[in-house]
Parts: C-alpha cells; structure tokens; sequence
C-alpha cells in the first residue's frame, strides 16, 4: 500500500501506545466502545471509571489535554440534540431551575453525551496515536474486505487534491469580484460544485488508467507487513479488558 501523508489529528511521538500495532489499537478501540455502549445508563460510576482509563492512555501517549478537548468539539451536534432530549420526551417530569423535564429525556441525554463522548475520545486517541497509512494497514491486517481498504486510501490520499482544487476555484471566483451574499447567489455555487464533480471524476479516470498502466490488478501491494507480538495483544486488551469488568460489575450492582 502506497504512502500517505500525515493528519492534522495524528500526533507524532514514541510512547508506548504509538508503538503498538495499527490493527492491536484498532481492535482495542472498538473492543472498548462495545464495552461503553453496552454497559447500562444508570451505572453513572462506571462512565467516570472510563473516563480514567481513557485519560490513563492519554497520559501514556503523551497526549495534552487541550489537545484532545479540542478534538472532541466535532460532538457538538449530538450534544445540541442531547439537550433537546428531555423537553421533547413524554412521560413523567420534573423540575429544574424552574423547568418542565422528562425523566426518561434526561436519561436519554445523560446516555447519548456519556457514552458518545467516550467513544469520540476512544476514537481521537486512535487518530492521535496512529498514521493515516498504518491505520489502512491495521485494516487490512484484520482483513476488512480489500475493496473498502482501498476506496478509503483514495478517498485519504484525494481528499487534500480535490479540497485544493476546490480551494484554487473559491480563489477565482473572489478575484473577479464574485461574493456569495445571498440565495440568488446559489446558482453560482451549484455551477461550482458540478464543475468540481467532473474534474474530479476526470482527475479518478487517469489516475486509474495510470495505476492500470503501471501493472494495477485491483489490490494494492503492502510494502511493509506489521506483525504483533502475544505482549503487544495483551498490552492493548489492557483497555477494552478492564473497561469489560467494569461493565460487568455495572450490570451485577
């Protein structure tokens, strides 16, 4: 599989947790998010014990905190719909601050914030700790279908190319005196976008033809294969392991 280049979310560093395999990480986040969305909304205690454990591998991989708290702000639409949740459940209510709420809203809200911080945490710590390309590799090390590894390079490797073409079109429009101000303004952007679609389409095709020319068959080939060691698996399930008992104690309380 060819190289790609780095990710604003990709933090560079030698701890511990980036030193794992891609595929030990990738299987120990969703182990762990499994385990979070599993366990009951009511155990409250049991999600500050995640939060921990997350913040406990934030701190091996020397990840700041402001950096991570950063990253989660992509979670302020579930968070606007959470806090909807108790004005438009039904069921029995009650007051606070001098407001109607729906018990089973608030629950639902408490559940969604909860469990989806978590998991965007989990998932943020992966991005930090893992490069685009070693986590393509990690994928195909758990043998996620060939196909759907490879749309994912292109749509990584691409993205950046047609987000400057896109970039290089808004530039043009701007020195001839184009600014969108208002909805008679959309055609203009609708045009953009179309002309966008056909490059990049165009763009696809010789790349394609190029790639076919050059011996493609319709798999990449792995330039270097990450192999994990019994002590790197352990060290990873260290994770999803402890959250697991955690969830378990959650169910029996």
């Amino acid at each position: 599989m060819g190289a790609g280049h780095a990710h604003k979310l990709y933090r560079p560093g030698h701890s511990p947790v980036h030193d794992l395999p891609p595929h030990c990480k990738l299987a120990a986040t969703l182990a762990f998010v499994v385990v979070v969305v599993s366990t009951p909304r009511e155990a409250v205690w049991a999600f500050g014990l995640y939060a921990l454990l997350i913040a406990g591998v934030a701190a091996v991989a020397r990840i700041p905190a402001g950096f991570l708290l950063r990253r989660l702000l992509i979670e302020i639409p579930f968070v606007a719909f959470a806090v909807l949740m108790p004005f438009v459940a039904e069921g029995e209510q009650v007051q606070v601050l001098g407001m109607s709420l729906s018990v089973s809203g608030l629950w639902g809200a408490w559940n969604v914030l909860a469990k989806g911080t978590l998991g965007v945490a989990a998932s943020v710590l992966l991005a930090s700790t893992t490069e685009l390309r070693a986590l393509l590799l990690g994928l195909q090390r758990l043998k996620l279908p060939p196909l759907l590894v490879q749309i994912a390079s292109f749509m990584i490797r691409y993205g950046d190319v047609i987000g400057g073409e896109l970039r290089r079109m808004s530039i043009a429009r701007r020195s001839r005196g184009f600014e969108a101000r208002g909805i008679r303004h959309w055609g203009v952007l609708a045009k953009t976008a179309g002309a966008l679609f056909i490059r990049s389409y165009e763009r696809g095709e010789r790349v394609y033809l190029a790639m076919v020319s050059r011996g493609y068959t319709g798999s990449m080939p792995v330039i270097d294969e990450v192999a994990a060691t019994r002590s790197q698996w352990a060290y990873a399930a260290a994770l999803p392991v402890t959250a697991l008992a955690v969830c378990l104690m959650g169910w029996t309380l």
